[in-house]
């Protein structure tokens, strides 16, 4: 039985696990304020806020119903735009109006519940963190300025806001309903589900890839809700051993105090990744596991030479996750296996990590190509080095000779130009819709040079590979 509170309700269901929650609340709950759009996380007209109770708060967070499986929202608080409305406009609502940011208005309830998620956050309110807020939403009528305004207004209307209790002063200004203070009792009483990997069902994280590729199947599938797995949502730093939990997802890690000490701009290159509710619920493991060439976050952990502990309820295993990926979607895992963790050796002082993507748009876009670079310099010699790059060869690459190539050589642009050379040797990129051979080997060109000229900017200038 899935337990949950959708909007001012609890639900009791026994709807199969894998329906998408998009469906549930349209069909069965009938609040029809959640649109129909692309069905694949693109263009955020489902969008809804999900709620997760912590240290006696619920924090919230925007995601893509028709992505999400009923199953996980199990002991959550789900938000359609039907639980905000009151008997007058929020400020949000009505920044909207003012603004004239709606047109057709079949965006517009994504758009306000986006904005309602930022505001609901433990962050400082600002223009772009609300307009970085919508980044998953995509309207066809208004050309985005209306709805930029709209932004402006809300940021400057929530200046005052209350970041300890966000919830309780969006209640009292009246932005919220009342009935969000009772949340965190309402939750309280729903049990934990109790989540034992069971080999016949399918593995479902945050429904970001399955959902769109086996949507059907998944409606008719038992499935291990991981997504759910607390064990598996740690991050957690232990000596010189750095270890995230497989259903830990993109903004968790990114959002991370730990991770952001040993990666500085974490948020900057993660903000590369998708869309802000795709990020909010997809995962580490399920990234890996589909074992796309341009799967982002496995090229961020190649890059760190990271490895996956791979558990099959009876032993465990570590293995490199550069020697995980085989081939074209095929990966070195077994039957029965799941991944629990990504682990990787602390970073010292002296690394740098740089991250790159090169896509048709900047936001909210598969890359053409994408890589990440670690490296370790003592004065002007690299004393360790490892890249990775995807949409170059049919898996996620680790770029095994130039990374050794740059190891103990002597920082300058006659040595990164001959890494190149040896790089071009390692790819194999084909020609798709998102580019050329030759283009994509261009692409990768540039973005070798871009790690440097990003983390050495003295050492390292643009003109120097010019001409």
């Amino acid at each position: 039985m899935i337990t949950f509170i959708l909007n001012d309700e609890i639900i009791h269901t026994d709807k199969p696990q894998g329906t998408a929650l998009l469906d549930f609340i349209r069909d069965d709950a009938s609040l029809p304020g959640t649109k129909i759009g692309c069905r694949e996380g693109d263009c955020g007209a489902c969008t809804l806020l999900e709620g997760t109770l912590k240290d006696g708060q619920v924090n919230y967070k925007s995601i893509v119903s028709c992505l999400t499986p009923l199953g996980n929202a199990h002991g959550k608080h789900i938000v359609t735009l039907e639980g905000i409305n009151m008997k007058k406009l929020s400020p949000i609502q009505q920044a909207m109006v003012d603004n004239a940011a709606t047109q057709c208005g079949f965006c517009t309830p994504g758009f306000i519940m986006s904005f309602t998620g930022h505001a609901m956050s433990h962050e400082k309110v600002n223009t772009k963190g609300a307009i970085d807020a919508v980044s998953g939403n995509i309207c066809r009528c208004t050309g985005y300025k209306s709805i930029e305004r709209a932004a402006e207004a809300i940021a400057e209307a929530m200046q005052n806001k209350n970041l300890e209790q966000p919830v309780k002063w969006l209640v009292e200004q009246n932005y919220l309903p009342d009935y969000f203070l009772k949340i965190p009792g309402w939750l309280q009483e729903i049990d934990s589900p109790k989540i034992e990997f069971n080999n016949e069902h399918m593995i479902m994280g945050g429904g970001t890839d399955l959902m769109v590729q086996k949507h059907d199947k998944m409606a008719e599938s038992s499935l291990n809700h991981f997504y759910l797995k607390e064990d598996l949502k740690k991050i957690s730093v232990e000596g010189n051993r750095v270890t995230i939990g497989a259903a830990c997802t993109a903004n968790d890690i990114a959002s991370n105090d730990q991770m952001q000490l040993f990666f500085p701009e974490i948020k900057k290159h993660f903000k590369l990744i998708s869309s802000e509710p795709i990020r909010n619920t997809a995962t580490v493991a399920g990234n890996i596991m589909n074992a796309s060439p341009i799967g982002d976050l496995s090229i961020f952990f190649l890059a760190l030479n990271s490895k996956i502990v791979l558990n099959d309820t009876k032993h465990k295993r570590e293995l490199a996750l550069k020697d995980f990926f085989l081939d074209y979607k095929k990966t070195a895992i077994k039957e029965g296996e799941y991944i629990e963790a990504i682990v990787f050796e602390k970073p010292v002082k002296s690394l740098f990590v740089n991250y790159e993507k090169v896509s048709k748009r900047t936001h909210l876009d598969i890359a053409s190509v994408t890589s990440a670079m670690k490296i370790i310099t003592e004065d002007d010699l690299i004393k360790e080095c490892s890249i990775s790059a995807g949409g170059v060869k049919a898996i996620p690459l680790f770029l095994n000779k130039t990374s050794e190539y740059l190891t103990g050589q002597k920082l300058s642009p006659g040595v990164i130009q001959k890494a190149n050379e040896i790089m071009q040797t390692e790819i194999s990129p084909i020609s798709d819709v998102r580019g050329t051979s030759d283009y994509k080997r261009l692409l990768l060109k540039q973005i070798l040079f871009a790690h440097f000229m990003e983390l050495f900017p003295e050492q390292v200038a643009k003109e120097k590979f010019l001409g």
